[in-house]
């Protein structure tokens, strides 16, 4: 079974991904995604989870605004730009590569 908060490589192609589906998500709604959609295969840890999203803020792949919700909290909301949508190809198309490569290595060994 693998290790369910183990997403070492692959978080910022999730979020990315998620972020493009869904935009303008607060960051327990992107955990919550990763969970449901990958079939609680998946699960991304608030420790691993904001700091990747800071520094895809940094790097000008997301944007994030903070809102007030209508139960007057308030939530930061996040959401791809240009440059996210750039970088989600580069990172799809890594992941294609990795994973091609994975399963050669299975299938030869």
């Amino acid at each position: 079974m693998p290790k369910t908060d183990s997403l070492q490589g692959s978080l910022d192609l999730l979020v990315l991904k998620i972020l493009s589906r869904r935009p303008r998500l607060h960051g327990y709604a992107i955990m919550s995604a990763i969970k449901g959609w990958s079939g609680d295969v998946l699960r991304a840890e608030e420790g691993s989870l904001y700091p990747a999203l800071h520094r895809m803020e940094e790097a000008g792949w997301i944007r994030a605004e903070w809102i007030t919700k209508e139960t007057g909290r308030r939530a930061r909301i996040y959401e791809l730009t240009a440059a996210g949508r750039k970088q989600l190809g580069a990172e799809e198309t890594r992941w294609q590569a990795v994973t091609s490569a994975v399963n050669r290595v299975l299938r030869t060994v």
